[in-house]
C-alpha cells in the first residue's frame, strides 16, 4: 500500500491541478466557449506555479478537446466542453440561460427512466416496513396536533436533538449536547452547507480517490482544488496523507471511512484515532460523512473518527433515513459549538429549517422498538442481494473486494472495455450504473464501475446483472 512520494510525483499533481481548476471554470459557465484563457505566463503567477505546468495543463486541454489554439494567439473554449453520456437525450431546453453552469452527474445518470436502476444507492421500498410508517404517521399527528402549522427551529427539532446526544451515548460513548447537533434535509445538503462555509476558491482540499461524485461536483462549485487520497481495503497510507497536509496545508479532508462510496471499504480503528491526531497537528477539518453506519453484515464497523475529537476538528455527518425512511430526507450534523454555529447561518440561508413534521415523524420512529427488527431483517435482505450480484458475476473475469456492508461493489473491469460506450448502450436498454470516472477527482478510473444491488429485487437484480454481461461481451 505504501507509495514513495517525489518531486515527480509532485509535478504530476500540480499539473493535473492546473488542468481541473480550467476545467471547474469552464463546467462552472466562468469561460464559455470561444474564451480565451489566461496566459501561460499569468495563470502560473496566479496560482503559484511553474509556467511548465501550466504549458502541460493547456497541451492536455487541447488534446482532451476542451481548448483549441489559434496561433500566436492563445488557447481558447472548445464549444463542446465536456463529454456527454446518452442522458443528453433525455433533457429540455430552458428559455433562459442559468447564471453559471451547475452539475451533478451521478444526479443526471440516476434521472434517466430505467428497468435494472443499477445507479441508486438507496433501499428497495420494499423492504422498508411502509405499513407500519403509515400507521406511525397518524400517531404522531395525534401527538402532535398542531404539527402542520409549525416552523421547525433553523438548528432543527430540540426533541430530536435530545434524543440523538442519547442515542449517540448508548451507541458510541460520545457526549454531546443538543447545540452540538445541526438537522439538515439530508446528507448532501450538509455537504453543500459544510462546503459554503469552509471551503474558499482556490482551497486545497483533500478528497478519497474514489469519492462520493456528488460531493465531487459540490466542492467543484466552491472552485476547491483537489488533492486526492487513495483508499484501500485496509485504508490510507497515512505517511502520504501527513505528507499532504503538511506540504498544501489543505482546509478540510473529505472522507467516507465507513463501508465507503463507491468501494464498501472501511477504514480501521487505529487510523481513525491517527487521522484526528493529524488535524490537530495541520489544522485541516475532517468532515466524516457515515450515511450507512447500521448496514453491516457480520460485525459492526469501528466507533467513527468523531469519537476520537476533543478539540473540534472533526464534523460528523450521520444520515439515518436512508435506511429507515429515505423520503424523510434527515441527517445529524455533529461537531463542536465552533463548528456548527456558521453551519445553523448558512441554513437559515438555505431552507430555513428541515420541515418539523419529517423529524417528528423520524424522531418516534427511530425510538421505536420496531426499529431494531427492520435494521435485522435489512442487513440479511442487503447481504443476500449482494451474494447474488457476486454470483452473478462470478464467470465475468472482473474484479472486486466484496464489502462488510453497504449497498454498493466497485468493479474493475478489462481495461479494453469502454465503459462510456458500455453505459450508453446499458441505458439504451434500460440499464444503468455509475461510471468509476466521475468518481475519481482525476478523472482517470475509466475502468470501473459502480453497481448499486440495494433498490431492485432480487428476480430484477438476476435479469439485470445478466443483460449488463451480455452487452458488455459485445465489446
Amino acid at each position: 500500500m505504501k507509495n514513495t512520494y517525489t518531486a515527480t510525483n509532485d509535478n504530476k499533481l500540480l499539473f493535473r491541478q492546473t488542468y481541473e481548476y480550467i476545467i471547474t471554470r469552464i463546467e462552472r459557465g466562468e469561460l464559455k466557449a470561444h474564451d480565451k484563457l489566461p496566459s501561460i505566463r499569468l495563470l502560473a503567477q496566479e496560482l503559484r506555479v511553474h509556467r511548465l505546468t501550466v504549458f502541460r495543463a493547456y497541451q492536455l486541454l487541447k488534446e482532451n478537446d476542451k481548448v483549441y489554439v489559434k496561433e500566436k494567439s492563445g488557447y481558447y473554449v472548445c464549444p463542446s466542453d465536456f463529454p456527454e453520456y446518452v442522458i443528453s437525450e433525455y433533457t429540455e431546453r430552458s428559455p433562459i440561460t442559468s447564471s453559471g453552469h451547475l452539475r451533478n452527474s451521478l444526479s443526471e445518470i440516476q434521472q434517466v427512466p430505467v428497468t435494472y436502476q443499477f445507479s441508486q444507492s438507496l433501499i428497495d421500498p420494499n423492504l422498508l416496513p411502509n405499513l407500519y410508517l403509515s400507521e406511525y404517521v397518524k400517531k404522531v399527528f395525534d401527538i402532535y396536533p398542531k404539527l402542520m402549522g409549525t416552523y421547525s427551529s433553523v438548528q432543527g427539532d430540540e426533541e430530536l436533538r435530545e434524543f440523538l446526544c442519547q442515542y449517540m451515548k448508548r451507541h458510541h460513548s460520545i457526549q454531546l449536547t443538543a447545540s452540538d447537533l445541526l438537522i439538515t434535509t439530508g446528507g448532501q445538503q450538509a455537504i453543500d452547507l459544510i462546503s459554503r462555509v469552509y471551503i474558499r476558491p482556490m482551497d486545497f482540499i483533500l478528497v478519497e480517490r474514489p469519492t462520493y461524485s456528488a460531493a465531487l461536483d459540490i466542492f467543484r462549485q466552491q472552485g476547491a482544488r483537489f488533492i486526492p487520497v487513495d483508499i484501500y481495503p485496509e485504508g490510507y497510507d497515512l505517511e502520504k496523507v501527513e505528507m499532504l497536509m503538511k506540504q498544501h496545508r489543505p482546509r478540510v479532508f473529505y472522507m467516507n471511512p465507513t463501508f465507503h462510496n463507491p468501494t464498501g471499504y472501511t477504514v480501521p480503528p487505529e487510523q481513525r484515532k491517527q487521522l484526528v491526531e493529524l488535524a490537530e497537528r495541520y489544522r485541516c477539518l475532517l468532515i466524516e460523512d457515515d450515511a450507512i453506519h447500521e448496514m453491516y453484515f457480520d460485525q459492526p464497523p469501528p466507533q467513527p473518527i468523531f469519537s476520537y475529537d476533543t478539540d473540534g476538528w472533526v464534523v460528523y455527518l450521520r444520515s439515518f433515513s436512508k435506511y429507515v425512511a429515505p423520503g424523510l430526507r434527515i441527517c445529524a450534523v455533529i461537531g463542536r459549538p465552533s463548528v456548527i454555529k456558521p453551519l445553523i447561518t448558512a441554513k437559515s440561508l438555505a431552507d430555513n429549517g428541515t420541515p418539523l413534521v419529517n423529524q417528528k415523524i423520524f424522531l418516534h420512529y427511530l425510538e421505536s422498538e420496531r426499529i431494531k427488527k427492520h435494521l435485522e431483517k435489512l442487513r440479511i435482505a442487503l447481504q443476500i442481494r449482494k451474494e447474488i450480484v457476486e454470483e452473478e458475476l462470478s464467470a465475468t473475469g472482473w474484479s472486486w473486494s466484496s464489502p462488510k456492508g453497504g449497498f454498493n461493489l466497485w468493479l474493475k473491469l478489462p481495461e479494453a472495455l469502454p465503459v462510456e460506450d458500455l453505459l450508453n448502450e446499458s441505458i439504451r436498454q434500460s440499464v444503468s450504473f455509475v461510471p468509476g470516472v466521475i468518481c475519481d477527482p482525476l478523472r482517470e478510473m475509466r475502468s470501473w464501475i459502480r453497481l448499486s444491488y440495494s433498490f431492485v429485487n432480487e428476480g430484477q437484480l438476476r435479469d439485470g446483472v445478466r443483460l449488463l454481461t451480455d452487452i458488455a461481451r459485445r465489446f
